[in-house]
C-alpha cells in the first residue's frame, strides 16, 4: 500500500539520468551493443530527448568509449567514481551523485529527476514523458508498468522441484483471464522521483507511486546475449514508429546498392554453356526510377564482374561499378569526387564484405535476409528480402506517399514480458 502523497503538483525542472557504466558481465560492452544499428546507450537518450517534459538529460559512466557516444547524442557526462562503477554499486547511488553533480554545474537543482534504463532498447519517448509528467502532477514516484496476466508460480522450499505454489493465484481455481484481477509488470524502463524525497529516501520507491501503463510488446530487458539477439530481431518491427528509425528524403542525398543478395536473391543460374543468369524484382526497378526522378544520387557498387551486373544497371540508368575488391575504397573516393557528406548516404547490402561501407555513411541498411552480422551493424532493416522488392522498400521509406500513398501494415509479432530483475548500469 502506498502512502497518499502531501507534496502539491507545481511545474519543475526535470533531469533525465542515464547510468551506463562500462562493465557488464552479462553482455561485455552492452551499453555500445547496438539495436536496430543504434547504440542502447543512444536509444535512451534519443527516448529522453524526444520527452517534451524533459529538461536535460546526463549519462553517467566510466567509459570513454560511452561518454564520446552520449555527448555525440545530445547528452551531458557525468564521470562516475570508481567506488559506483562496481558491480555491488546501485543505480540509485549512480542517481545521487549524477543530480548533485549536473546540480553543481548548473547552480540548481532539478525538481523531478528520471531513471532510465539502456537495458530496455524499446522505451518510447512517450513514456519517459509519461513518467515525468506524473511527478509533476504530484505524485512522488513513477514507474513503467506494462499488462500481465500469466499465472505466477513459485517452487516450495529450497528445492526446485518442491512443492509449487501460486503467487497472484490459488492454484485448486483456475478463473477466467476477464476474471482475473489486473497485474502489472514492472519494466524496468523508466523511472521517475521528486527530488527531495528522493535524496530522503535514496531509493526510487516513495511516498505515492504512480503506475504508468506502456504497451507489452516493447517489454524487454537486455541482460544477457539472447535478449540481445531478440532485441535485433525485433527491432526492424518495433522500430518502425520510432522517430528517425527510417530514412526519409531530407536525411539522404544518394542510395548505393550492392548487387547480389541486395538487388537478386543471391542465386546464380549457370546453363551448360557456362553462362550466368540471375533473377531481379521489377519493384525494385520502379524504386530505382523513382529515385531517380527524384533527383538522388544513385550507385551499383559489387564485387562480382560478371557482365550481368553492368547489364542490370543499364536497364535501369544507374552508374555501376563493378568487378571491385574494396568496396569502401571505390565508395570514399566516389562521394569525394560528388562532394557526397558520407553521413547522408544510404548503402544497402546484405553480406559482410559490406560491412567496410557501412561503416563509411550514415545509413547503413540491410535486408531482410541479410547476414546476421550485417543487420546487427545496420541502422535500418528492410521487411523485404534480397531480390523481393527490398530495393522498393527502401524507396518507400525515402519518398513516402509520392511513391506508396497507400502502404501496407505489418503486423508485428509480440514481445512478450518476463519477469524482470534488477540491473546495475
Amino acid at each position: 500500500m502506498t502512502t497518499r502523497s502531501t507534496r502539491a503538483a507545481a511545474p519543475g525542472r526535470v533531469l533525465a539520468v542515464v547510468p551506463a557504466r562500462g562493465g557488464s558481465k552479462g553482455v561485455p560492452g552492452k551499453n555500445l551493443a547496438q539495436v536496430g544499428g543504434v547504440p542502447l546507450v543512444v536509444r535512451a537518450v534519443e527516448a529522453c530527448r524526444a520527452a517534451p517534459h524533459v529538461d536535460d538529460v546526463v549519462v553517467s559512466t566510466d567509459d570513454l568509449a560511452i561518454a564520446g557516444a552520449a555527448r555525440r547524442a545530445g547528452a551531458e557526462v557525468v564521470v562516475r567514481p570508481a567506488a559506483l562503477a562496481g558491480d555491488t554499486a546501485s543505480s540509485e547511488a549512480a542517481v545521487l551523485h549524477a543530480l548533485d553533480a549536473h546540480a553543481a554545474r548548473h547552480g540548481r537543482s532539478a525538481d523531478v529527476v528520471l531513471l532510465v534504463q539502456c537495458t530496455s532498447p524499446f522505451l518510447t519517448g512517450a513514456d519517459v514523458d509519461a513518467v515525468a509528467a506524473a511527478v509533476l502532477d504530484g505524485a512522488d514516484t513513477a514507474v513503467t508498468v506494462a499488462p500481465f496476466h500469466g499465472f505466477v508460480w513459485r517452487a516450495g522450499g529450497d528445492r526446485q522441484d518442491g512443492d509449487g505454489t501460486g503467487v497472484n493465484h490459488d492454484k485448486s481455481v483456475r478463473p477466467r483471464r476477464q476474471d482475473r484481477p489486473q497485474d502489472l509488470l514492472e519494466t524496468g524502463a523508466a523511472y521517475a522521483m521528486a527530488v527531495p524525497g528522493f535524496r530522503a529516501a535514496r531509493h526510487r520507491f516513495f511516498g505515492r507511486t504512480a503506475l504508468v501503463r506502456t504497451d507489452p510488446e516493447r517489454v524487454l530487458e537486455v541482460d544477457d546475449p539472447h535478449d540481445l539477439a531478440r532485441a535485433r530481431a525485433l527491432a526492424p518491427l518495433l522500430d518502425a514508429d520510432r522517430p528517425g528509425a527510417l530514412p526519409r528524403r531530407g536525411d539522404v542525398d544518394a542510395v548505393v546498392l550492392d548487387f547480389d543478395g541486395t538487388q537478386t536473391d543471391d542465386r546464380v543460374l549457370i546453363d551448360a554453356d557456362g553462362r550466368e543468369t540471375v533473377a531481379v524484382h521489377r519493384g525494385d526497378g520502379l524504386g530505382v526510377a523513382a529515385l531517380r526522378r527524384a533527383g538522388v544520387d544513385l550507385l551499383i557498387l559489387s564485387t562480382e564482374r560478371n557482365p550481368v551486373v553492368a547489364a542490370r544497371a543499364r536497364k535501369l540508368g544507374v552508374p555501376v561499378l563493378h568487378g571491385i575488391d574494396r568496396k569502401d575504397l571505390a565508395l570514399d573516393r566516389w562521394c569525394r569526387e560528388r562532394d557526397l557528406a558520407p553521413e547522408r548516404v544510404l548503402y544497402a547490402g546484405n553480406d559482410v564484405n559490406d560491412l567496410p561501407c557501412f561503416a563509411l555513411v550514415g545509413w547503413p541498411v540491410a535486408v531482410a535476409d541479410a547476414h546476421a552480422a550485417v543487420r546487427d551493424a545496420a541502422r535500418a532493416v528492410t521487411v523485404r528480402r534480397g531480390g523481393d522488392g527490398a530495393v522498393r522498400e527502401i524507396a518507400g521509406w525515402l519518398l513516402g506517399p509520392a511513391l506508396d500513398p497507400d502502404p501496407p501494415l505489418t503486423s508485428r509479432p509480440t514481445a512478450l514480458p518476463r519477469p524482470l530483475h534488477a540491473s546495475h548500469n
